[in-house]
């Protein structure tokens, strides 16, 4: 039986200090911040849920005693082991998951036009944009909160920022503008094991494929199974480029709507990463061990290095290098003094020289997308090694820069 909660609204995401909220539910269980959510928005909430892992937030909302919505994006693309999830998980909760479809119209002109596997070809963006992301942006259009299951170690190196909750960077809710829909993640702190230690002990139904090595589970075609100690999102789209997931390079914020240099919420950018001591503070221990190279510097480095150069081009907006800060400030203090330098190029500049070159960063790093991360061997002018794989925390590229300079 649920009991009836005592629901406290806010008229707009607007009116809650949201940062200090985060701060204050950052130590606490997924079970709390889930409690905190439904409380906060009752019935103006809902949980996202994929058909994977993310079973786990039903059932802690189910733990709360409050009633609880669901919904889900049904791309038309789903393994069928998915929608026997759906199935399973309205069976055992007695909820009924919200469905949401993409415009049938859309879709059709798509696959008339490119045929239904162009995303092997062109990237999975446009397809993903049809029949997930429109879909999602209507129907978080009726909601004042969204709850989900993204956690901190679902792609180290990009997803390490996510707080436990947030006001929406990128959609917007039923108040309509900026800051209109607040965003829940109370798995945020969890670490895969912990989530699936949760699963077995409460004999939560699970998708099928898990028993078959996928990981992280989405369209059919789009989805595989992971080797060992593979990062998770990995098994995704894992015919692109990694950096083909991350900041675009002409677009401040993902909604797309914002202006080159601003932030995700279309707000510019706070702060430089990576900040030298002296410059405003806020660089990793006060004083960054990054180095920080001008244009003209990059070009001398990128056509002949003096030494081994592991360079990152990058855009502080980018929510994605905003990410990578500490484990790249870690990586550069366990190297300094060694043969390698680890330096920083912000490449989303004008073409002066103390600023950042686009032109040159595409050209001479193979930049496409933000953060791109490169090695300018000592032994090879000229030549750009870019790291190939989503995993970024500083262990992973130690271990890359290794394999290709050795250890000096």
């Amino acid at each position: 039986m649920h009991r009836q909660p005592s629901v406290v609204r806010p008229a707009t995401a607007t009116s809650v200090d949201w940062p200090k909220t985060a701060a204050d539910l950052d130590p606490k269980s997924p079970l709390e911040i889930m409690d905190h959510a439904l409380a906060t928005f009752g019935p103006d909430a809902a949980i996202a849920f994929s058909g994977a892992e993310d079973v786990a937030l039903v059932e802690y909302a189910h733990l709360t005693g409050r009633p609880f919505r669901v919904f889900s994006l049904d791309t038309g693309r789903l393994n069928p082991e998915t929608y026997e999830l759906f199935a399973a998980v309205e069976k055992r909760y007695g909820v009924r998951i919200e469905y949401t479809f993409p415009d049938t119209q859309e879709v059709i002109d798509l696959v008339q036009a490119k045929g239904l596997f162009s995303f092997y070809e062109d990237g999975h963006q446009e397809c993903c944009r049809a029949r997930k992301v429109r879909p999602l942006r209507k129907h978080l259009r009726t909601l004042g909160a969204w709850i989900t299951g993204q956690r901190k170690d679902q792609s180290p190196g990009t997803r390490m920022a996510v707080p436990v909750v947030e006001v929406d960077p990128v959609f917007e809710g039923a108040a309509g503008g900026p800051g209109s829909l607040v965003k829940y993640n109370p798995l945020s702190n969890c670490t895969s094991a912990e989530v699936w230690n949760f699963l077995r002990a409460m004999g939560v139904p699970t998708n099928a494929l898990h028993e078959r090595g996928y990981v992280s589970i989405g369209c059919a075609p789009c989805t595989r199974a992971v080797l060992p100690n593979q990062p998770e999102r990995e098994g995704r789209w894992w015919w692109e480029d990694a950096a083909a997931k991350e900041c675009g390079l002409h677009s401040g914020n993902i909604k797309g709507g914002g202006k080159e240099g601003e932030g995700a919420a279309g707000q510019p950018a706070a702060r430089d990463l990576w900040a030298a001591a002296g410059a405003d503070g806020a660089g990793a221990g006060g004083g960054s061990k990054v180095e920080s190279l001008t244009r003209a510097q990059a070009e001398a480095l990128a056509a002949s290095a003096d030494k081994d150069t592991l360079l990152v081009a990058y855009a502080p907006w980018c929510q994605f290098c905003q990410a990578l800060e500490p484990a790249y400030e870690e990586l550069a203090a366990r190297l300094e003094g060694s043969h390698v330098r680890v330096a920083k190029f912000q490449a989303d500049g004008g073409e002066g020289e103390g600023g950042g070159d686009r032109a040159f960063a595409e050209k001479a790093l193979g930049l496409k997308t933000f953060p791109t991360i490169v090695m300018l061997p000592k032994s090879q002018p000229g030549k750009a090694i870019k790291y190939p794989v989503e995993r970024r925390d500083a262990d992973s590229l130690q271990m890359w820069v290794t394999s290709l300079t050795g250890r000096g």
